[in-house]
């Protein structure tokens, strides 16, 4: 099984206060060169209506909802071995570094959007930051003992009070 690089970048910028950590991006996340690109993941969902806004359908608008929230977001991984989508597949691991985002946004929490994520900062990252950190519910089609109602309502917990969102 070949190793797969990472396609494509963090989203951020200097004024990004919270950092959001996948795994590895799909399949459909790499074919759309942006992440969160399966129609069943729920993140875009979850985030809309945390931030009160309307769910984002392109990449455009997607970056444009991320940073006018102060929202940063890359995964855990830069490259991996993986079978499709699967982050119970993942061998190989090689953590990215996100020395970049801490060194120019002032990020003040750092959530995963799933156990895998966490697992992964937490065993390779090569740097550990002085911010808080919280493993949120993932928004996976495969985490089907979370609604969509209850995804929601355990992101807004978190993120509303950092967010400063109404």
């Amino acid at each position: 099984m070949p190793q797969i690089s990472h396609p494509f970048g963090p989203l951020y910028n200097k004024e990004s206060r919270v950092l959001i950590l996948g795994s590895f991006p799909s399949v459909k996340s790499r074919e759309q060169n942006f992440f969160y690109g399966h129609p069943q993941n729920r993140f875009w969902r979850v985030l809309a209506a945390i931030l009160k806004e309307n769910v984002p359908t392109s990449i455009e608008e997607k970056k444009t909802l991320l940073l006018s929230h102060h929202i940063a977001l890359w995964d855990s991984l830069a490259s991996c071995e993986i079978v499709g989508s699967a982050d119970s597949s993942i061998t190989h691991p090689i953590a990215n570094d996100l020395s970049p985002i801490f060194h120019e946004a002032d990020i003040r929490l750092l959530c995963f959007n799933g156990k895998k994520s966490e697992e992964i900062y937490q065993k390779f990252a090569p740097r550990h930051y002085e911010v808080p950190t919280i493993c949120l519910p993932s928004t996976s089609p495969a985490n089907a003992q979370f609604t969509l109602e209850r995804l929601t309502e355990e992101w807004a917990r978190v993120l509303r009070p950092v967010l400063e969102c109404r």
